[in-house]
């Protein structure tokens, strides 16, 4: 049975920063690329950052470069999302989401929520 479980979510104010956690089971958790997406009110999900399995290579939507990482940790089978310098923009849900497999599969978590507000 697959899970992706997102925590770390919570409020904040601007300027601060958050550590989002997602851990996944029931697949070979190395063997996927692992996102995070963000979803806020009235607008579509969006990508905010990717990683490849071996955590060589990541990269991110253009409005966090240089203040949110993403990295992981195979042994956990955990990926993180390191947010800095957070502004009211960056309030939404936060989805973890794995994608891999043969035939290609996409699974998602329920999201946490991440609000930024003074």
């Amino acid at each position: 049975q697959v899970q992706v479980v997102e925590s770390g979510g919570g409020l904040v104010q601007p300027g601060g920063s958050l550590r989002l956690s997602c851990t996944a089971s029931g697949f070979t958790f190395s063997n996927y690329v692992m996102y995070w997406y963000r979803q806020a009110p009235g607008k579509e999900r969006e990508f905010v950052a990717g990683i490849i399995g071996t955590g060589g290579y990541a990269n991110y939507v253009d409005s966090v470069k240089g203040r949110f990482t993403i990295s992981r940790d195979n042994d956990k089978n955990t990926v993180f999302l390191q947010m800095n310098n957070l502004k009211p923009e960056d309030t939404a849900v936060y989805f973890c989401s794995a994608r891999g497999g043969s035939p290609i599969h996409q699974y998602w978590g329920q999201g946490t929520q991440v609000t930024v507000s003074s």
